[in-house]
Formats: structure tokens, sequence, C-alpha cells
């Protein structure tokens, strides 16, 4: 009976895991116990399966906090001594979250932990498309699997890198191929340039296909090379690269308008902005480029073989056999294999582009609607936009620094009052800031205050705490939280920039504003900006 995603994600969301690895995945029940001590603590660690002595390790924390990055690697250090193939599920108490780690292994190489996440809420179906690799079939057990096959497996399921590594060592082949089938650049230099350039906008346009973007159809790219060979016959003229790719790229990809006639040959597609779909330095240079058609049904051979995912945590996944390609891991192709060495340029991941993106670009949006309409902004006898902010502060301050104030991250709930501090924490408060080491210590108050604050630097419950936080880091954003919130109620908060220095969410701020627009001069004025960029 092979893997069955509806069966295995209620297991995985109510943390039965044992049943998960037994029922689901075909693996023998496995009844051991150890506690391992690190730092004055000890972790009690259970099997709860194992496969020709690949054992899956489950450590369910008492407190709801879970082991930091070096603790939970020093445990796996221990472990290796009793199973030396393995991994390690750590679960809070309340079975909120789960974190799985397997450990890569390599001689002459620092451990690299390989961590995959899982939040009470989310479907789960992310990482049950690596669990899967773990399932054994009884077919396989009667044929005798082997622990070495096992850890291979495991290997396929939690290294990331083996995926970037095999894509891209199939990607050299195909681009060789690629390379040979351009006519019409005489310079090899920049043949191999240009045969990037069609990779990249290729591998792009898979992305967003698959979301439909593209004339609401998940396979565009292979449907309009079948209707091109059928409208012109094959290879006729070259008819899919000069007749549709690159009227598609330069005409419907890069212009916001469409004439009815492009229209009727590329369909309904996006503006997509950012230069990638501009007339290169190439083309511009070379006017005779010609790409035969069966070069990029090859491609599209080989693209198809993997699932192009945009979404970390879809509603619905196909549990296919394919490997998983996601913007992170093409990321990391580009960066490894070919940014890095032919322009040395570096991926940069989403959470630090978003950052760098929302804070440079809204500021630049408001600062021009503010030119073209000042009274939205700065009137003295009436409401301004920063009105949004004092009326409901809590909307523009990000839930993990109102944790265990006025928000619950884990169960995203709401909390009527903040949680009081316990007495040996909250004895501390309102005390003189100490900066000085303790041996430099002399007056009997500072004493006084190293005493007072001895539980401080001790790890907080989750209910008070964000991940890995101590008590004295929660008092800190308590503080923190205080501050921010009576800037903003009493109406300090005047500028778009206040929002980046108070690390306010600056992009909701923007929505609302947006949102609410009363007249149509404050919305003209958003318009122009933003059609400006």
């Amino acid at each position: 009976m092979p893997f069955d995603i509806a069966r295995a994600r209620p297991l995985l969301q109510n943390a039965e895991l044992t049943k998960l690895f037994i029922e689901e995945l075909g693996w023998e029940p496995c009844r051991s116990r150890i506690t391992i001590p690190i730092n004055e603590s000890d972790y009690a660690l259970n099997a709860i399966a194992e496969k020709k002595g690949f054992v899956a390790w489950i450590y369910k924390s008492l407190d709801n906090t879970l082991p930091d990055h070096n603790t939970r690697l020093k445990l796996d250090r221990k472990l290796s001594e009793t199973s030396f193939e393995h991994l390690i599920t750590f679960i809070t108490n309340d079975n909120s979250r789960q974190s799985w780690m397997w450990v890569k292994r390599e001689k002459a190489r620092p451990l690299r932990a390989r961590t995959y996440e899982y939040q009470i809420g989310q479907i789960g179906d992310s990482l049950l498309q690596k669990i899967r690799h773990l399932y054994i079939s009884l077919e396989e057990e009667e044929a005798g699997i082997s622990i070495a096959q096992v850890s291979r497996r495991a290997r396929a399921a939690f290294d990331v890198e083996r995926v970037t590594k095999q894509f891209y060592k199939r990607f050299e082949k195909e681009h060789s191929a690629f390379l040979d089938f351009i006519k019409g650049i005489p310079v090899k230099e920049d043949r191999e340039w240009y045969a990037s350039v069609m990779l990249n906008r290729l591998m792009f346009l898979y992305f967003i296909q698959k979301k439909c973007f593209l004339d609401g159809d998940p396979n565009y790219l292979r449907n309009r090379l079948k209707i091109m060979q059928e409208r012109h016959g094959k290879d006729s003229f070259y008819s899919f690269y000069r007749y549709f790719l690159l009227r598609l790229f330069h005409e419907g990809l890069g212009e916001i308008k469409h004439s009815p006639e492009l229209e009727s040959l590329i369909g309904k597609v996006p503006y997509i902005n950012g230069g990638i779909f501009d007339m290169h330095t190439i083309e511009e240079r070379y006017e005779d480029i010609q790409i035969p058609d069966k070069a990029f049904g090859a491609i599209f051979d080989y693209f198809d073989e993997y699932d192009w995912v945009l979404d970390p945590e879809r509603t619905v996944r196909n549990l296919s056999n394919r490997e998983e390609i996601n913007p992170d891991v093409l990321g990391y192709i580009f960066e490894k294999y070919i940014n890095q060495k032919q322009m040395g340029a570096y991926y940069t991941k989403e959470d630090i582009t978003e950052y760098i993106s929302k804070n440079t670009i809204i500021p630049y949006i408001f600062d021009s609607a503010r030119a073209k309409c000042k009274v939205a902004f700065e009137n003295p006898n009436g409401p301004t936009i920063w009105n949004l902010l004092k009326e409901n502060p809590d909307r523009y301050i990000y839930p993990a620094v109102r944790h265990g104030i006025t928000w619950n991250i884990y169960n995203k709930k709401t909390l009527a009052q903040p949680l009081p501090l316990p007495e040996n924490i909250a004895q501390g408060l309102n005390l003189p800031t100490l900066n000085q080491p303790v041996r430099e210590v002399s007056s009997i108050n500072e004493i006084e205050t190293i005493r007072l604050r001895k539980d401080w630097n001790k790890p907080a419950p989750p209910e008070y705490a964000l991940p890995t936080e101590i008590w004295r880091e929660v008092v800190a954003r308590r503080k923190r939280y205080e501050e921010i919130r009576k800037k903003i109620e009493s109406g300090e908060v005047r500028e778009i920039n206040d929002l980046i220095t108070l690390n306010l969410d600056i992009r909701q701020f923007a929505e609302d504003v947006i949102s609410n627009c009363e007249g149509p001069d404050l919305l003209r004025a958003f318009w122009n900006a933003i059609k400006d960029i």
C-alpha cells in the first residue's frame, strides 16, 4: 500500500509520529530511551521507530521551548554513539510545533543540520513531501533493504543540496546542448551568455506558468510550442523562437499594453518589470539569431521532470515522484554555480529582499504622494493619514513584538491583557541598569540588582517568549513595546520613515491608507506615484 498523503496528514498535524512511521511509512516499533546531560540539563529522548538500524527519535520539551541549534548538535553527536544513523524530531509539550532534524555527515567537514519546521495550523504537506522518501514497501522489505539504502532515502528527503546539485548537473548538460543549437552568434563567449539568458528567462516562466499567470495555462510554453508548429510547420523558419518567444518577451511580458493581434498570439500575460524580458545586449548586437524548435522541446522535457513550486506551504499538493524546485533552490543554484562565478552576484533570500524592498519602495511612494496631496499628510485643521496609527496602534506593531502582551504567536489569539510576570522576574524590575561585568561590581545596590535578576538569564516559557528568548530579552521586548505604543498614541509618528525607525508594519499601513482614502485626490496621488516607479 503506497504512502497516502490523506492518511498521513492528520498524523503529522496531531503529532502522532509513532503511527506515522509504523502505519504509513512501514517502519518497525522501537522503544529505546536515552537521557543525555548537556549544560547541567537532562534531555530525555525516546525512539519511536526504526528500519534496519536507522532510528527515529523524539524529544518532547517539558516547558514548550525547544533546544537551541548548538544544543541540538550536541544531542545529535551523543545520540550517534547509540544509533549512528538517525533523525530527531523536537516537539513542544503542547504539540504546537515540530522541528525535524537530520544531520549531514561528511568526512573532514563539520556537521550540517537540515531542519524542517511544522507549526499547528499549517497543512504540513511541504514536510510530508520530504517524509514520503522514507516510505518502505513490503516488496522492498522482502527484497532485503539495507541501512545504507534507508540512509540514502533520508538524505534524499532532507538534503536540499542534493536536489540542487542534481538539478545543476543536468542543467550543465542541457545548457551545453542548447548552446549548440544557437546560430547567428559567432563569438563563443556571447553564445554562452545568451544561452544562460534564455534558460534563465524560461525557468522564470516555468514558475509563473504553474500559477496559471500565463493565459491561465499551467503548461503554457509547451502548448504554445505545439500551436506554433501546427501553424507554421515544425522548425519552419524557427517559428517558436522568432515568431513567438521574442514577441512574448519584448512585447508581451516587457510592455503593459498589448495590441489585439499580439494578444491573439500570446493570450493574456502580465507585465513583468525588472528588465529580464527587455531587449538584451546580445539581441541588439546580433540581429539574425536562430534557435530551432527542437532545442526548446528538449529543455521543456528537462524542466517537466521537476515540480516548480512558488509556495512553500500550498493548500493542495501533488505528491508525485518528481523533485521539487522552488525559488530558494533556484537561487542557491544561481549563487553557487552561475551568477557568483560569472558576474560576482549573490542570491539574497526572500526575508532580506522583502525587508529592503518594502522599506525603500513604500517610503518613495509616500513621499511622491505627499508632494501631490500635501493636505492628507499635514492638515492642521483636520484628520491626516497618521490618525490610522493612533486608532489602532497594535495593528502596526508586529505580532512577534506583542507576543505575551496582547497576542500569542503560537495559537494566533488575542490576549485580553498582558501576562503578568512571575514574581521572581518581576522583582528585578525598576532597578538601575547594570552594564559592567560582575567582577567589577562594587556597590551594595549593584550586588542587590544581580541578586534580584539572577533568573533573568534563564529561558522563558513559550507563553511569554519567542523561540530561544530568555527572561531578560522578554523584559526588554515588553519595554520596547510600551515605548513604541506610547509614541504612536501621542501622535509622534508623523513621517513615513518613522515606521522604519520603529520597525512598524509599513506594508499594512500602506494598504490601510489606500483602502481608507475618502477623496479622489489622495488616491490619484498614490496611483501616479506607483505608475511612475
